[in-house]
């Protein structure tokens, strides 16, 4: 994975970790509260070991989960595992990293799972 690619991954997730950050702030008031308690400067700084269990549960299932999809994605940029798919360990393509950047599996293997689910 080039460089550039790279960095752009890192900027894209950086955004979806503020905008999910940002959303529950304005729709939370706990989380709000939470937040302003750590003193925190930048949402971007904000990482998820301070968002710690209590603050987690003051917030809904579906943005928890996508918050540690992105921290994880965060993760593995900076230990070279951005872009490998869990299932089969090949390449994940630019194209889906870019639609989605915290994917963690390639299309044929995200796809062969949801299958298996459905049946």
């Amino acid at each position: 994975m080039n460089e550039k690619f790279k960095t752009e991954m890192q900027r894209k997730l950086t955004e979806l970790k503020e905008e999910v950050l940002n959303t529950l702030i304005n729709e939370n008031k706990d989380f709000r509260a939470a937040v302003e308690d750590m003193g925190v400067k930048d949402l971007a700084d904000v990482a998820s070991n301070d968002i710690d269990a209590r603050i987690l549960e003051v917030i809904g299932t579906k943005d928890t989960v996508r918050l540690k999809r992105i921290e994880a994605a965060l993760g593995r940029l900076e230990n070279g595992r951005f872009g490998i798919c869990v299932s089969c360990g090949k390449r994940i393509t630019d194209e889906r990293l870019s639609a989605i950047p915290y994917a963690v599996m390639c299309i044929n293997c995200q796809t062969n799972s949801e299958h298996r689910r459905m049946h």
